[in-house]
């Protein structure tokens, strides 16, 4: 199994522990995400040190205030290291508004068009911002290497997302007994844009709920997602692990 989407450097306890417990799990790929100056020097440092560790570089909505050129090159000089995979998560969340949304929305158009300009995958962050989040990715979609909806939570445009091959990902929330929308779009789902993520530390699956989330606890997730797919878990992970090998190039 792996896990397309955690914040290593959020997490406790250090990085490489967490990846000796997340290989000794099964777990043997890692995508640590970097989200914002610092969170990106940190991913890469991970990644760099870790041969089953790749990073995702970008700003993360809640940190676009001010965003402008300077950010963007930055952002732009991590992804030239080899072992960046994907832009993000970048996206829109009004949810929070920790950021103007004029700010959210120069930052995710910006890194939209890098990842074009890259031909580099792009993680989605969205949240209470369906309506301008996938109104940019229909205008921009095209010209990207791949769409994935990191913490997939839009079961009611789960047409849409199938339609334009956009990759699903789901983390342990999906798990929740209360989930029951978000578990039918996670039944849907063509096996072929199909990913599951921790997003560590958060999102601890319902075995685990209240503690902080970890790598090694995909499996959790990944076996409940078989079981509601009604598939056994090493069908479920073959699939998942060919969707991220094709799309992270692993």
């Amino acid at each position: 199994m792996v896990d397309t989407h955690c914040h290593l450097d959020f997490c406790e306890p250090p990085d490489g522990e967490l990846v000796e417990r997340a290989l000794a799990a099964g777990v043997t790929r890692v995508a640590t995400v970097g989200t914002d100056g610092p969170s990106i020097g940190r991913a890469l440092a991970t990644a760099r040190e870790r041969a089953e560790v790749v990073a995702i570089v970008g700003r993360h909505p809640h940190e676009t205030e001010g965003f402008g050129q300077a950010d963007l090159e930055e952002i732009e000089r991590a992804a030239a290291d080899p072992q960046v995979r994907a832009i993000g998560e970048t996206g829109l969340d009004y949810y929070r508004d920790r950021a103007p949304r004029d700010d959210q929305l120069r930052a995710f158009e910006a890194q939209l068009e890098l990842a074009a300009r890259l031909g580099l995958p792009v993680a989605i962050h969205t949240r209470a911002a369906e309506d301008d989040t996938f109104a940019l990715l229909r205008e921009h979609s095209g010209a990207l290497a791949a769409v994935i909806l990191h913490c997939f939570s839009a079961p009611d445009r789960l047409e849409e997302c199938v339609e334009r091959g956009y990759l699903c990902s789901f983390a342990g929330n999906v798990t929740y007994p209360k989930a029951a929308e978000l578990q039918e779009a996670a039944r849907r789902v063509p096996a072929e844009l199909l990913l599951v993520e921790t997003d560590s530390p958060y999102l601890s699956p319902q075995p685990l709920r209240g503690k902080p989330n970890e790598p090694a606890n995909v499996v959790h997730t990944a076996r409940h997602m078989a079981e509601l797919r009604g598939v056994p878990y090493e069908e479920l992970e073959r699939s998942i692990e060919a969707n991220a090998a094709r799309v992270l190039r692993w």
